[in-house]
């Protein structure tokens, strides 16, 4: 099984990146999705195709608090479905570096790390840059491929000065920009055959979940990503507001800083008669139409968060429904 790691920021284009790698290449895939703040929003994108196995964690960051669950359900996929590939999506607050660590600790040979991509939002990178800049920095650092994305509207000399900026960090990474759908077959499969270690490794895992090394009691010791510095989130599973119109409000608040420093919202809800998915990401959003869904869900990530105000503007507008 060869793994490969998408990196990248909140909101940079990891799932749609998976997406289209996926459904160009048309390999064995299986994806592994850790998404912060407990709602499985991007899960259910990816279960959208019915040939994509998906294991989802939503309560821990596996690069910190959750190493050792991790890293068990990894041995678990390898043990039991035997994919070509596991896509493993982390968080995007989770530092890089840890994750290679933790999967190196249990790489044997029918485990192999391929180089890891990490995806940069060109029009966010600077303002993940400045409220979180250790773990915007790690993902930067630690890629061998990086993607720019959300490069349709961006001027060369913008997209050149920001390249220039990354390549500061990372002189040895392979640069990659435009639509997806544009990479091409050949492409994607370079990346799905670029391995990371190319030294022999052990016929047998070098650790387990349960031993010293990779056990929840000591993640915290390794340096990376602290509970104290990850952001704050609220999630909602029984949401909705009075129309379209309402949600358009509520974001633009958002936006604006009426919630605190809100960098990520994303969710799909009831508006009236329809149903909305929106995908917020610093100071942009988009609404599409969606289909009823189970769960009305939504998730506030960032710094600051009025949390009881959101809740009441979500709620109050379900109770009068």
């Amino acid at each position: 099984m060869k793994i490969l790691i998408v990196s990248g920021f909140l909101g940079a284009g990891k799932t749609t990146f998976i997406q289209a790698m996926t459904e160009i290449t048309g390999r064995d895939f299986a994806v592994y999705e850790n998404e912060y703040a407990g709602a499985g929003i991007d899960t259910k994108r990816l279960e959208e195709n019915p040939e994509l196995s998906v294991w989802e964690s939503t309560e821990n960051c596996v690069c910190c608090s959750g190493k050792a669950d991790f890293a068990e359900a990894v041995l678990t996929i390898s043990n039991s479905i035997d994919p070509e590939y596991l896509i493993v999506e982390p968080t995007g607050v989770a530092k890089l570096s840890n994750i290679l660590e933790n999967i190196r600790k249990i790489q044997y040979e029918r485990i192999t790390l391929l180089k890891p991509v990490s995806i940069i939002d060109f029009t966010n990178y600077y303002n993940g840059k400045v409220l979180y800049p250790d773990i915007s920095e790690d993902q930067v650092r630690t890629a061998s491929v990086i993607v720019f994305s959300k490069t349709e509207n961006a001027l060369p000399e913008e997209l050149e000065a920001l390249q220039k900026d990354i390549r500061k960090l990372n002189p040895d990474a392979e640069f990659v920009t435009g639509p997806y759908e544009d990479l091409g077959k050949d492409w994607f499969m370079r990346v799905l055959e670029n391995r990371l270690d190319q030294e022999p490794v052990n016929d047998t895992p070098s650790g387990s979940p349960s031993s010293p090394e990779t056990s929840a009691g000591q993640a915290g010791n390794n340096p990376g990503t602290s509970e104290t510095s990850l952001p704050e989130s609220i999630t909602l599973v029984s949401a909705s507001l009075p129309s379209p119109t309402h949600l358009i409000g509520l974001l633009d608040m958002i936006v604006f800083g009426q919630f605190g420093d809100i960098v990520r919202a994303k969710g799909s809800i009831p508006c009236g008669k329809e149903w909305i998915r929106f995908d917020l990401v610093g100071g942009s959003w988009i609404m599409t139409g969606d289909e009823p869904c189970e769960k009305a869900e939504c998730v506030f990530i960032g710094k600051n968060i009025s949390g009881k105000e959101i809740r009441s503007i979500l709620r109050e507008n379900m109770i009068r429904l």
